[in-house]
Order: C-alpha cells, then structure tokens, then sequence
C-alpha cells in the first residue's frame, strides 16, 4: 500500500514531515496533538495509534492516541473535554456520533483549538474531515462483491457499528442503493443490525439474523469487527459454502475466517496511513496553510485529494480476499 510512483511513500511522508518539524522546533511550535479514537484495545485503533506514533517520531511534534475502553460517545466526550482542559493544540479525532461530539469540539474550536475528523463527513465543527475515500462508493464496491458471491440472488443482512456511526451508514446506504440498482433478485431482510464495534455483539446479531431468516445468503459489516463476528457464526453452523460474507475489517483480524471461507472479501484502508494525514493536515492549519483540490498530502491514497467544502477525500480504498490478503500485512 505504500508504494507511490516507484518511491516508498513512507520515505515521503518523513521528507514531509521532517520539514513540517524542522519548520515548527525553529520558531518553538512543537504542537500537542491527541488522537482521540471511537475505541481502544481493538486492532483498527492499535494500527492506527501506529500511524501516530510514526508521524510523532518523524515530525517530533507531541502526537498520542486516547480513546475509550468501548464505543460510547459519552466516554468520548469526557476525553475530548480533558484534552480541552489540557489547552492542547489540535485535536484529530474518530467519533463514535458526530452529532453527540458537535457541542465539545464547537467547544475545543472557541477556545482556538484546531480540530482534524475523520469518518464523519457531515460534522460541522471541525476544520477538516478525512476521508479515504468517497463512502456511497466505497459500499457499492462492497455490495459487488457480495453479488458475485451469491450469483446475484437471494436474502442478505447489513450491520453497523451504530446508526449513528456517519460512515458505517453511508457505505450500507451505498450498498443497498447499488443492489436496488444492478441486483433486483437479491432482496434486505429486517433492518440495520447494530454491533457497537464488539466482535461477540456481531456474531450474537448474525445468529439471530439466521434464526428469524433461515435462507439468508448474504452479509455485509461495517464495523471492523463485524465479519469476523459473523464469520464465526457461520463456522459454527458449518455454512462456509451456503453463505456469502463481505465487509470492512483488515487482514489480521478476517485473516482466519477468509482462510476458512467463513468470510469472502473484505474492504478496507490503512488506518495508520490515515492516522498521519489527519496529523499532518492538523499540523496545515495550525500553520495557516489550507488543503487545496489536488493537493498531495504524502501518504498513498492521498496523493491528489478532493476537496469538498471542509471534507477531504483520498482514494485510498483496498477490496481483497484470501487469494491476496498477504499483500497486507496488518
């Protein structure tokens, strides 16, 4: 994944980070800057907390990870108001609810505090969301996948991490919309499963789907957890070849359901790759800078992003199987 035009797009992201932090220790700006993450202790977050730690020890400006023991806004929000009270100077952050973190970073924003988003595109009180890709895009792709694994036919079921997690709706909504439109022989039974980002709450919902839908063919996941839930699910009750599974989540957590047949494809991006570019685009506006249509942040995927209003998009997206999930190894 980090291969740009035949040089390492690591090598990049030092060069430009060095020079951000060559910059800033000359005039005494090294900035303090919390990641502040849905949820910690699961491998999304301790790959993305990867990334930090990468950007903190090529810029040597003072960038962290925090995030909660579970998904909870709440717990969110007394994190961000810590930070707050810390007078740090820029906050990036993954939420669990936009709408539920709009007053505490309108709040962060007040008192001059820059704040970088990622997976929330319709947040207001930021100065930038990341996204690695178009969301509606990103989960037709998915729902092509599950297509083709189900001959384009039959009952599938959708899961999210919250109805109030922005990207995890969008890419079910891409899908769905995708399936009305190219797939008329597949048909949604019941509504979005809700999974909280917690493997065991996944694989609980997938056996209630197939208890009350005894045909059901296809899931997607949103969460990164969510597939390899419900792969287990189907592992237990011996439907590796009946059913088809596809999802975000990454290697090291799908690896062994994909191995299986449990679980199909996966969809995903880097989470340390985005990890830096909320960094450095954190590191942008505390500077002055503004991210321009075109600009290339240094980091694959991000090379020549589009800009939407405060919304950042990348082309950054990966859709593997087990025939190459080797390619990536985290």
């Amino acid at each position: 994944m980090r291969k740009l035009l035949g040089v390492s797009a690591l090598a990049v992201a030092a060069a430009v980070g060095a020079a951000v932090a060559t910059d800033a220790i000359a005039q005494g700006k090294v900035y303090k800057i919390p990641t502040v993450v849905k949820i910690s202790g699961i491998q999304w977050f301790n790959r993305m907390e990867e990334g930090v730690k990468r950007f903190a020890g090529e810029t040597k400006h003072n960038a962290y990870q925090v995030g909660p023991a579970k998904a909870d806004a709440q717990l969110q929000v007394q994190i961000l108001e810590d930070m707050i009270a810390q007078k740090v100077d820029a906050i990036t952050v993954v939420p669990f609810s936009p709408e539920a973190l709009e007053p505490v970073l309108k709040k962060a924003r007040d008192q001059g505090i820059k704040v970088v988003a990622h997976e929330a595109s319709t947040i207001q009180n930021v100065d930038y969301d990341i996204e690695a890709f178009k969301n509606e895009d990103f989960g037709a792709q998915l729902m092509d996948r599950l297509a083709k694994c189900m001959g384009e036919q039959g009952e599938y079921a959708v899961f999210v991490g919250s109805l109030t997690s922005k990207t995890h709706n969008q890419w079910v909504d891409g899908a769905i919309a995708r399936q009305k439109e190219k797939y008329p022989k597949m048909t949604l039974v019941g509504s979005k499963n809700e999974t909280y980002d917690d493997q065991q709450q996944a694989y609980a919902k997938a056996q209630e789907v197939m208890r009350a839908f005894p045909n059901v063919k296809g899931f997607q996941g949103s969460a990164s957890t969510d597939v390899a839930g419900i792969g287990l699910a189907i592992e237990e009750r011996g439907r590796e070849d009946q059913t088809c599974v596809a999802g975000t989540s990454l290697p090291s957590i799908a690896g062994q359901y994909l191995e299986s047949g449990a679980v199909d494809a996966i969809g995903f991006w880097d989470p340390a790759d985005a990890a830096v570019v909320m960094n450095k685009v954190a590191t942008m506006v505390l500077g002055g800078e503004q991210v321009k249509e075109g600009a290339n942040l240094g980091v694959s995927g991000y090379e020549n992003v589009k800009l939407e209003g405060k919304v950042i998009y990348g082309q950054a997206y990966k859709l593997v199987d087990k025939t190459n999930m080797k390619q990536f190894p985290f």
